[in-house]
């Protein structure tokens, strides 16, 4: 009885692993060892992967396959130096295998000399016979040098090899997205799709295009294509539910989501649409059923936690809204759009304290909005922390230069401090700048407003002397 390949390799994958665990000694050949290398290397185990390599030398300290295998652990392990040595002491045996030089390449990428990798990657390409890989690997360097006219060049010739190889069409997709040639792209799409009709990854692709381009109609029709031939591509579901989102139909839209809750597990994304899609269409209650849901499936999502908590500050119920706005910072306390939306539920409860702390957190965390800063002043300001203002504006001026309603700000809180000389500097610069925000000083300020020398200032600026 003859085992076929598939039940070939099983079988010795079983031997070996029954092997490590009673401590026996069984005999492989060279090709066995590598198919079992191979199987651990797919699978992510790397400390097998090794183990396997190193008895397999030990029973086969000749072979070339096996040798190359414990370049490539090196290489993961990132001991660049000692696979050289070993891949030159190869290349010495064996000038004219590919894979020396397939390596060598590998090597050169790790430390980002991805020229001379692509260099050797040709040399490699000009003995092998099965091109497909090398070329993919050349494509990937010239990605990597961001060349995206070379790479595309090299995908191109990946998919004439072989028109079911989706890793190097989508490759040839993104260069064209990334140079923006969406045209071109559905150009290539389009012959490509005149020898591979059923093709739903191209279908997909081209839809996405005409999405980017705003042609939605003819987006609709390539992913109904892409369904066509596939009719469990859960990723032409989901950009068709984008694409009626677009147009407003709201109701296919969650048709469209609602497939692919029932082709694979849910997915945050697709709940979070059919929840807003439930918004748009004025059913908020089913809307946060889903919200809900999308939180359940990644706590991490921002975008869900933030649409719970709008949906009940549009309810006004500020409280549940910074219930569920605070278990979105104890799970993500570095988010700032967490903190930005906690800061102003606060104020809504005359939390004020809570509100500049959200404030501050939210500057700290990189959001430099002109609103974030001026916010955070104004609260300040309530606070009676009027330094601790001005400091705050001082940093704003940083990322927002020449903003009249800073300098009002700033001449307010400096006519506070007694400090007039610096108060009319900032006066004389918001009032250049823009003398409609002079109402600043007025609604925040009223006692410096009311002041001889400030109305002064101001009624000269507005009547200038001819």
């Amino acid at each position: 009885m003859h085992l076929s390949p598939d039940e070939s390799n099983q079988f010795s994958l079983s031997r070996f692993e029954s092997m490590l665990q009673t401590n026996d000694v069984y005999f492989f050949d060279s090709e066995e060892f590598e198919e079992i290398i191979h199987h651990y290397l797919e699978n992510g185990k790397i400390a097998l992967a090794k183990k396997a390599t190193k008895l397999g030398l030990a029973q086969h300290p000749t072979s070339m396959n096996l040798k190359l295998f414990e370049v490539e652990m090196m290489i993961f392990e990132n001991k660049l130096d000692h696979a050289e040595e070993l891949l030159d002491q190869l290349y010495i045996l064996e000038q004219s295998n590919e894979e020396i030089f397939i390596q060598k390449a590998n090597i050169l990428s790790r430390r980002n000399q991805h020229r001379k990798a692509i260099t050797l990657l040709e040399q490699a390409l000009s003995i092998s016979e099965d091109q497909l890989d090398v070329l993919s690997l050349i494509g990937m360097e010239y990605l990597f040098l961001e060349d995206y006219e070379n790479a595309i060049g090299y995908f191109m010739r990946c998919v004439d090899e072989d028109t079911e190889d989706y890793s190097a069409l989508y490759n040839v997709i993104y260069c064209f997205e990334f140079l923006e040639q969406y045209n071109e792209a559905i150009v290539y799409l389009n012959e490509f799709l005149d020898d591979n009709p059923y093709c739903e990854v191209a279908w997909h692709q081209i839809g996405k295009q005409y999405y980017h381009l705003k042609d939605y109609q003819k987006a609709l029709a390539a992913f109904d294509f892409a369904i066509i031939s596939d009719d469990c591509f859960i990723g032409a579901y989901l950009e068709k539910g984008k694409v009626l989102e677009r147009l407003k139909d709201y109701g296919l839209a969650i048709e469209s989501y609602m497939m692919t809750l029932t082709l694979d597990d849910p997915t945050s994304f697709a709940l979070l649409r059919i929840g807003k899609c439930y918004e748009k269409l004025r059913q908020p209650e089913l809307a946060l059923q889903f919200f809900n849901k999308c939180v359940e499936e990644d706590a991490l999502l921002d975008k869900a936690w933030i649409a719970i908590t709008d949906f009940y500050v549009k309810k006004k119920d500020f409280n549940k809204a910074l219930f569920y706005i605070e278990k979105a910072v104890n799970i993500d306390a570095d988010n700032a759009l967490y903190w930005k939306r906690h800061a102003r539920i606060s104020l809504q409860l005359n939390r004020y304290e809570e509100a500049e702390h959200a404030f501050r957190r939210t500057i700290e965390l990189g959001n430099y909005e002109l609103t974030t800063w001026l916010s955070r002043c104004d609260l300040l300001i309530k606070l009676g922390e009027h330094r601790a203002a001005v400091n705050n504006l001082l940093q704003a001026t940083e990322f927002h230069p020449d903003q009249a309603e800073i300098e009002f700000r700033m001449a307010g809180l400096n006519y506070l401090l007694k400090d007039p000389y610096k108060g009319r500097f900032h006066l004389i610069n918001g009032l250049h700048l823009n003398q409609e925000y002079v109402m600043v000083i007025e609604i925040l300020f009223p006692e410096v407003y009311g002041t001889l020398s400030v109305q002064e200032l101001i009624h000269n600026h507005q009547k200038p002397s001819i």
